[in-house]
């Protein structure tokens, strides 16, 4: 049996940058993974979506033109074959250093398969046993797909990035981050869309103004929305997909989009054979610095239930690397929830809700500017949205913000900074910032707070 001074299974946004941390220091590290180098994100995730998400948005910026002023001739339409190409080169330059880098590094030992889990400290990869007294596991997760739409014809937020033939009507399922960036997407391709929504307002995990507004600005595009569907019976007949909904709707369509939610990938790393703990739902459990139950264990990104994002994988990386040779100082309790939704408008988000926050029984204050009373915003014709910051008015500390609107992924993270810092609002409500920009009405929404009630 070959014997390791690390195994770490799986090359996603925590695993790739632990092997090189591990293998500079000297140790020998086997690297395994069953599918692409660099993980969901760079393959099927952040990168190829964003590159769509860009597409995209030239289309929407053609057929906005003439209210900026500028006359347009002439007909123009998505190019689906070199759309995906430009994601495929993109994608491809990135893993081709990935995979440079592995296999030119002396320390790296790379192997391309499926890791099976014999016991606490040895792995089955391609019928070889390896072994190692600490084992990291970043497998990430796949698609949930109900088991009524195993046999109809479906794609996931993978098989959706393969296509080269424009959709004439894509049907989701699923009103949330997933669901509804590809419908934007699509729909500024030139699909007709349909998204169903199980719930009675898209993104529940949000405030309801925030999904009121992206709601009204989606259909203002031209996507059309069901919701309160309890009950979806999906049949495949002549190429088409038709959904019946409560036993009285039915909405058909050329291809569906199962956007439903996602699963860890641990059920075929055979965890049955360790001591490993799960959750019930399949998550690796871990403490603040991502140790599982069994000492020398560790598990990292989408599988231990912590994030399910790149930043928060990445993180979890930082925290693995710094409790194994660091200082131990660094936890998973320490980060500040942020994600973004990238819509067009984007949303930021960083800290608490609204509603998290009144449940804690915060003191809430808020400071909030509509985006149609910015004038940069007015400017480049983007008006959507708004920007909210919430303040705990007993420590007078900032305690969460949604910026919803043009350059919203970007701006929250100004906010983010001072939370981090652990500094009242009157440090950024005092600072002087850069005119003309929609950033600088911040400090101005911060000067006059309302209690949230």
């Amino acid at each position: 049996m070959k014997q390791f001074d690390s195994i770490i299974v799986g090359s996603g946004q925590a695993g790739t940058p632990l092997v090189f941390s591990m293998a500079s220091k000297g140790q020998k590290v086997a690297f395994i993974e069953k599918e692409h180098l660099g993980g969901t994100c760079l393959n099927i995730g952040c990168t190829p979506t964003k590159t769509y998400v860009a597409s995209a948005r030239r289309m929407w910026d053609i057929s906005q033109s003439e209210s900026l002023g500028v006359d347009f001739s002439g007909s123009f339409k998505s190019n689906m074959p070199k759309i995906k190409a430009r994601k495929d080169a993109l994608i491809a330059k990135s893993v081709k250093g990935i995979t440079s880098g592995v296999e030119n590094h002396k320390n790296i030992t790379y192997y391309k398969g499926e890791a099976h889990f014999i016991n606490n400290t040895t792995v089955s990869i391609n019928g070889e046993e390896i072994t190692a007294p600490t084992i990291a596991i970043n497998v990430g997760g796949r698609p949930f797909v109900p088991s009524e739409y195993k046999e109809i014809p479906h794609l996931t937020n993978q098989s959706i990035l393969e296509l080269t033939e424009l959709p004439k009507h894509l049907v989701i399922v699923g009103g949330s981050y997933i669901g509804l960036e590809f419908g934007q997407i699509f729909k500024r391709f030139g699909s007709e869309v349909t998204i169903i929504e199980r719930g009675d307002c898209i993104i529940k995990r949000e405030d309801q103004e925030v999904s009121d507004s992206i709601h009204t600005f989606l259909k203002e595009e031209g996507i059309n929305f069901v919701f309160n569907a309890k009950k979806i019976t999906p049949s495949y007949q002549d190429d088409e997909v038709t959904l019946t909904i409560n036993d009285t709707t039915t909405v058909k369509g050329s291809h569906l989009l199962l956007a439903i939610g996602r699963v860890p990938n641990t059920d075929t790393l055979q965890l049955e054979n360790t001591t490993i703990q799960t959750s019930s739902r399949g998550f690796i459990e871990v403490d603040d610095y991502c140790r599982t139950n069994v000492e020398g264990v560790f598990a990292m990104g989408d599988c231990n239930g912590k994030g399910a994002f790149t930043h928060t994988a990445y993180n979890d990386f930082q925290i693995v690397e710094d409790y194994i040779f660091g200082s131990k100082s660094r936890k998973v309790s320490d980060r500040i929830m942020t994600y973004g939704l990238f819509v067009d408008p984007p949303l930021g988000r960083c800290g608490m809700t609204k509603t998290e926050a009144k449940e804690k029984g915060i003191n809430v204050l808020e400071g909030r500017r509509e985006m149609s009373r910015i004038a940069r915003a007015k400017e480049k014709g983007e008006t959507h949205g708004f920007m909210s910051i919430l303040v705990d008015g007993d420590t007078q500390k900032i305690i969460g913000a949604c910026v919803l609107g043009t350059g919203g992924d970007e701006i929250v993270t100004s906010v983010l900074n001072v939370m981090y810092a652990g500094k009242t609002y009157d440090l950024i409500k005092d600072s002087v910032v850069l005119h003309p920009t929609v950033s600088e009405l911040i400090p101005t929404s911060l000067e006059k707070l309302k209690p949230v009630e």
